[in-house]
């Protein structure tokens, strides 16, 4: 399979359709493993990756779940090819920054991605629409089982599996989800669910996960602690967590609709006026707009068919996604702007305007849809 396949295919975890996709946009599960002796990455010379390398990377390709693959070595990817992928979530930054002895394998469906020689030798990810922390576990977990049958992992029997980062020691596992909460944002309560929630070992980061900004009302929250707790009950603790917070989410967009209204139309109007006739646009300001559109969608101010458009910009703008589309030309940062603003226009032409008269009285008494 060819990387055009992978980058014109949005991706099963963008279709927006499982559990709760109106606030979770995705669910992922990462899984750190390492070869007994043998150097971390880190540490390892290039003739000892070049050979960790060769080692798992046939392994990987066997197995059942990567039919039809995307597989490539890093040094063959050009630096924009990288930074589409990391775009889409299925390689790292710190894996984008790898050449020779790295390589990324990949399934159609975009639902499992593995980095070989990483931070470590194996960084698994499997990735899901909506709240599906169990479903996606159990692929991943699937697909570590096969391959320790083939490979032998570092393990120590006290610790766990050893990792290149103390902070992955145990499990090696970083469970997370995406999730969309812009009116918790709005309301001025983020900051307070964000600090409730580091208080009980979880980390809530930014769109890009550790370091990054929260763009577009985008927040991942994921588990902290991987030593001495299984993973099952780490799962079965930031599904609680998440759910706990998709009812927070819940209720302040119900707040917004009985007591806000006005606030709330005006940020879905103002969005859809700016997408559908602005000339230029920053890709900030373009999450952050289309933040508000998917709320309006959410609330039933657009028809639901309107979904799979706007999650779809939310990944088309993206600059490295811009640039690909473009590959004539470098574009400088005032051209991916217009072009960005021009991509939107086209995709938002046959958009109806929010039915903003027919929904104020109902939902104003009524409550949001459910999230089913």
């Amino acid at each position: 399979m060819k990387l055009t396949t992978i980058i014109g295919n949005p991706g099963e975890w963008l279709r927006g359709d499982g559990p709760h996709h109106q606030i979770v946009i995705s669910s992922r599960v990462r899984l750190a493993r390492n070869l007994r002796n043998h150097p971390f990455p880190g540490w390892a010379k290039k003739a000892e990756r070049l050979l960790i390398l060769e080692e798992i990377k046939p392994r990987v390709e066997e197995l059942p779940e990567m039919t039809d693959t995307f597989s490539e070595y890093m040094q063959e990817l050009t630096a924009l090819d990288k930074q589409v992928l990391v775009e889409k979530h299925l390689i790292s930054r710190e894996q984008a920054a790898k050449s020779v002895g790295s390589a990324v394998v990949m399934n159609r469906k975009q639902t499992l991605s593995i980095m070989i020689n990483e931070e470590d030798h194996l960084r698994m990810q499997s990735l899901r629409s909506g709240l599906q922390l169990k479903n996606v576990f159990k692929l991943i977990d699937k697909v570590d089982s096969a391959l320790e049958e083939r490979i032998d992992y570092a393990f120590h029997p006290a610790l766990g599996y050893l990792t290149a980062c103390p902070t992955n020691v145990g499990t090696g596992m970083r469970a997370s989800a995406m999730m969309h909460m812009p009116a918790l944002v709005l309301s001025e309560q983020i900051n307070q669910v964000i600090q409730a929630v580091n208080k009980i070992g979880f980390a809530v980061r930014g769109l890009y996960g550790e370091g990054t900004e929260a763009m577009g009302n985008l927040f991942q929250i994921s588990n902290q602690t991987t030593l001495g707790e299984k993973e099952d009950d780490i799962i079965a603790r930031l599904t609680k967590v998440i759910e706990q917070i998709i009812e927070h989410e819940q209720n302040a967009r119900q707040v917004l609709l009985q007591k806000k209204l006005s606030t709330l139309l005006d940020q879905v109007g103002r969005a859809y006026g700016v997408l559908t006739h602005a000339y230029s646009m920053t890709s900030k300001e373009a999450l952050n707009l289309l933040s508000f559109m998917k709320l309006g969608i959410d609330l039933g101010f657009f028809p639901e068919e309107c979904q799979q458009p706007i999650s779809e910009l939310f990944m088309e703008t993206q600059p490295a996604h811009l640039q690909k589309l473009n590959s004539q030309q470098k574009l400088a940062a005032e051209e991916r702007d217009s072009l960005r603003a021009e991509i939107i226009r086209d995709k938002l032409r046959e958009f109806p305007k929010p039915n903003i008269e027919k929904d104020t009285n109902q939902k104003a008494e009524g409550t949001p849809k459910n999230d089913e």
